[in-house]
């Protein structure tokens, strides 16, 4: 397929943008798309008076790493408006949004400064049970601090198959010709409203990862979520406020900063041992174009509205409900934002301006000119903090795999299974006490389930993963818009600039609403 230097249509108002209202509408019963909720949960609402983000007090992130300090807002978490400009602008300076109401359980968990017994195990419920997922099942449930007790999946035969896996190692570990324990569900909600459910691991699509968290976090459990954070700034807000006010523990899944290379690199950078650092250079892999795919029934193995979800509702295709979703806009920004927030994380873990200080933002990029994929295919974007510190993210035709920190004495380029550096002594550098020594993890799975326990910060915790999403999403923004940005961390949002504004958010189909 050929690719055109023109971005596609950029996100606008759309028939159903004003879908979301302040109760759900009526559907089937079954608690899927357009349904109620399960019975055990309550209908859902849009509230009012929720807290929201303190800019002031997040004026304090450096690297992605201060707490997020509320405050309150009385704009409506989802607003039916004409003035939809309006309603945007009031959102966005609301700095994240409200959230959408889940139904609270009575947790055991909810006691936010408890600490979990040293000696209870911690039960894990999993939402996406595909590649990424199945083996975050298989990890976590060979571990002796942890217990799988339940499985979540539109797909059937996804969730039954990881029972069967879940239920196998159990009763082979206890000797058993038979163990029962692990519940399969195709609907979060029933997951998320088990009182015994300690924690849930979110394996699902970009476009779920902020309801799927927000649930969670309301109900009362520890999140780990897989990059990247949200799908769009104004979901990030609300997961980042949601953690701090409900007391929670939530690692992101930019599981390169359990790798002690990528930590090594950022410090030498933070340091100074490479002089002053002038450029940040980031590339990950470039996106895929897709044929198109002709409509066709859901086989039975799918739910297919809890599927879709907030997403717009287009028909089954099997094409697109796979691997590929990667590629289409609706479910994510493309391997800019789902590759990018990897490496574009340890830009700003080395180069901690890069998320606390104004930006300059421009870019370009190639885009398919059919078939189902929208993200784009190669990309140049240029950041420019004002310090001066300068990120180039491309894809990686134009810049190697990997993140490189180029300073006036020397430079450092990391990857998975590399680092190497520029005089090669920098690699032998020893840190002095006095140094900035960063969090330093070299398991990434057993750092969340040890903060589980004490109740301590993980080593990417929710405001990492905010920054690093939203330069993927700016960038991205900037691509498609075609001119120069200003970004304001202490807004989180562009300056003088409605267009690049109202790309922050997007609309989700009714009931669903963030």
């Amino acid at each position: 397929m050929m690719a055109s230097r023109a971005g596609p249509p950029t996100w606008g108002p759309t028939s159903w943008e004003a879908s979301c209202r302040t109760t759900a509408r009526e559907g089937d019963g079954s608690g899927h798309g357009g349904g109620p909720a399960p019975r055990s949960c309550s209908r859902y609402l849009c509230r009012t008076g929720e807290k929201t983000l303190s800019s002031e007090a997040n004026s304090q992130l450096e690297g992605g790493r201060s707490p997020m300090t509320p405050t309150t807002d009385s704009t409506p978490a989802c607003e039916s408006t004409d003035d939809h400009g309006a309603s945007r602008r009031r959102f966005l300076r609301s700095a994240a949004a409200a959230v959408a109401v889940f139904p609270l359980v009575r947790s055991r968990a909810l006691g936010a400064a408890a600490e979990t017994p040293a000696n209870d195990r911690i039960n894990l419920g999993f939402i996406g049970i595909g590649g990424r997922g199945s083996g975050h099942v298989d990890y976590f449930m060979r571990q002796g601090q942890a217990q799988v007790v339940a499985v979540c999946d539109p797909y059937q035969s996804k969730r039954e198959q990881a029972k069967k896996a879940v239920e196998g190692y159990y009763a082979a570990a206890a000797g058993k010709g038979e163990y029962k324990g692990c519940a399969d569900y195709a609907d979060f909600r029933e997951l998320v409203a088990r009182d015994d459910i300690d924690a849930v691991v979110i394996a699902s699509p970009e476009y779920w990862h902020a309801l799927h968290s927000l649930g969670a976090l309301k109900a009362g459990k520890d999140v780990y979520c897989e990059k990247a954070l949200t799908l769009t700034v104004a979901e990030g807000l609300a997961v980042c406020d949601t953690v701090r006010r409900h007391g929670r523990v939530f690692q992101i899944g930019t599981q390169q900063r359990s790798d002690g290379r990528f930590r090594v690199a950022c410090e030498l950078a933070r340091n100074g041992y490479l002089g002053k650092v002038h450029t940040v250079e980031v590339g990950v892999p470039g996106g895929q174009a897709l044929p198109n795919a002709p409509p066709k029934e859901p086989p039975p193995d799918i739910d297919y509205e809890m599927w879709l979800g907030p997403a717009p509702w287009t028909p089954y295709n099997d094409l697109k409900c796979s691997f590929n979703w990667y590629f289409i806009y609706d479910y994510c920004v493309g391997w800019i934002q789902s590759w990018g927030v990897h490496h574009v994380d340890i830009a700003q873990w080395g180069a901690p301006s890069l998320s606390t200080q104004p930006l300059e933002v421009e870019g370009s990029a190639t885009f398919p000119t059919d078939g189902l994929a929208n993200t784009s295919l190669t990309w140049r974007v240029s950041y420019t903090a004002a310090d001066g510190v300068r990120l180039s993210f491309t894809d990686n035709a134009q810049h190697p795999q990997g993140c490189k920190f180029l300073g006036d004495k020397g430079w450092v380029h990391v990857d998975r299974g590399s680092l190497s550096a520029e005089p090669a002594s920098l690699l032998q550098v020893a840190l002095k006490p006095a140094d900035e020594h960063l969090h330093e993890s070299n398991n990434h799975a057993l750092n969340f389930l040890d903060c589980i326990r004490t109740r301590r910060d993980p080593v990417a915790p929710v405001e990492g993963g905010f920054t690093a999403t939203a330069l993927t999403l700016i960038g991205d923004i900037a691509t498609r818009l075609g001119r120069k940005l200003r970004w304001d961390w202490q807004t989180r949002q562009f300056v003088d600039d409605e267009a690049a504004n109202r790309m922050l958010s997007r609309p989700m189909r009714s009931p669903w609403c963030v």
